[in-house]
């Protein structure tokens, strides 16, 4: 069977993942973009605002781990539906909170919380669509591009959210966020199911492909969250995303507010600056993956992923660092693309490693790996500007550098063969169904 013979159906659906991510970032940072409209018609205080922030992440971090157990339970398709339908009604309902009543804070959390239970669902739906429709010499260039979508979503927020503050209220961004969502979840209804068996476009060669390139311990029972919390490997990838979402929080939270309140840009320039480091994330993302695709069947996993991941953490905490440096705020916002740029080199190792170590679980084990990463956003949303108050924004960001280093020194132990329930067997069946490179046998090279 030559590889040239077989379909690209499971990219279209890693394509319209990509869409889902998108939407859902787009419907998470418009209040970013907002926030200086919506702190003044609310009075709301940096602390009241960041609480603002945190009851979003708060909702999404604390719904992973059941979010991840939907998506291996009832699959991809049902969850994503579910999850887009909640999330849509929410992000309008952002805007219905009525202003000037005691209880208007308290509300205002609210919805946001209840938006982030919303879109808890979609990247463990993510990667069990993964794990289902990709093999895995392939899984890191798909997490690139699903990811990808968080960068275009955070990027389209800057301009189209900045035209609709311009030519009518911060309301409407909100309002026109949902409907695009509901767009967007129609064509997921049409076009998306669960596994490569059950599509009506798909060839025999594409199922026989996907299935060759599948790890022999896919094979096992889902395990006990014991079983995955036990395991050092998914310990310290679950460790370092905390890190990781950290520092990603910085840009979905407070960046667009600090170029506009601390660095002194308007408006108009904040929105066309302020996408610079979306565009670098939705760039590298999926050239991190590709990059592991090829690192690893050269070099083995642990180098292609681990030591790849560890080196762009690492050079993330470097930009950041560098950034406090810059006196100009352009520049300070172009260095700052690129910590965000490498951060996003290694974003596909994380959810292409817990794919591979999890395998039926893999929902629930990223799921799980993305609270620890929401917690940190959590601490962001707060933290950041407690350390600004107190020390300056330049402690801030360092502060974030230096959780880049200790991300990156975790990554230097993940064991990449340390699976869930493998056992020497299957080792042995791994090692026997591919080839040096790591590519299935069965298809030829």
């Amino acid at each position: 069977m030559k590889k040239n013979k077989i379909g690209r159906v499971r990219w279209v659906l890693i394509f319209w993942m990509f869409v889902v991510a998108a939407v859902s970032y787009l419907d998470r940072n418009n209040i970013s973009i907002a926030a200086t409209a919506i702190q003044q018609d609310y009075r709301l205080s940096n602390q009241q605002l960041g609480a603002v922030f945190s009851a979003f992440v708060a909702g999404y971090a604390l719904s992973q781990p059941i979010a991840g157990r939907i998506a291996d339970g009832v699959g991809p398709y049902r969850t994503v539906i579910f999850g887009m339908v909640w999330w849509s009604l929410f992000t309008a309902g952002t805007a219905l909170v009525p202003t000037g009543f005691g209880w208007s804070l308290a509300a205002l959390m609210g919805v946001r919380l209840m938006l982030g239970v919303g879109e808890a669902v979609i990247f463990p739906a993510g990667n069990r669509l993964v794990a289902n429709w990709v093999p895995n010499v392939e899984r890191g260039l798909a997490n690139g591009i699903i990811f990808a979508g968080v960068g275009v979503g955070a990027g389209v927020a800057p301009p189209l959210i900045t035209a609709i503050l311009l030519n009518r209220d911060w309301h409407w961004a909100f309002y026109v966020s949902a409907a695009i969502g509901l767009a967007v979840l129609l064509v997921w209804i049409l076009l998306v199911r669960d596994r490569p068996e059950q599509h009506p476009r798909i060839g025999e060669a594409e199922v026989a492909y996907i299935r060759a390139g599948t790890k022999p311990s896919e094979l096992v029972e889902p395990a006990s969250w014991s079983l995955i919390v036990r395991n050092r490997s998914i310990r310290l990838l679950a460790a370092s995303y905390f890190t990781y979402g950290y520092v990603a929080y910085i840009f979905f939270t407070w960046f667009f507010k600090y170029l506009s309140s601390v660095r002194g840009l308007d408006l108009k320039t904040s929105a066309i600056y302020g996408m610079l480091p979306f565009i670098a994330m939705a760039l590298c993302s999926p050239l991190g993956g590709l990059l592991g695709d090829m690192l690893a069947p050269r070099f083995g996993p642990r180098a292609g992923r681990c030591w790849f991941a560890a080196a762009m953490l690492a050079l993330c905490g470097v930009f950041v660092g560098l950034a406090t440096q810059v006196s100009d705020a352009r520049l300070a916002t172009m260095v700052l693309a690129g910590g965000a740029g490498a951060l996003y080199l290694a974003q596909s190792a994380y959810w292409t490693l817990s794919a591979d170590l999890a395998g039926p679980s893999a929902g629930a084990v990223s799921g799980f790996m993305n609270m620890c990463n929401q917690i940190g956003g959590v601490a962001t949303a707060s933290f950041t500007p407690w350390l600004a108050d107190r020390f300056g924004w330049s402690t801030s960001f360092s502060f974030a550098a230096l959780l880049c280093l200790l991300g990156a020194m975790a990554w230097l132990f993940v064991d990449p063969a340390d699976s869930l329930g493998r056992s020497p067997l299957m080792e042995n069946e791994a090692e026997d169904t591919l080839d040096g490179h790591g590519l299935p046998m069965s298809i030829g090279r």
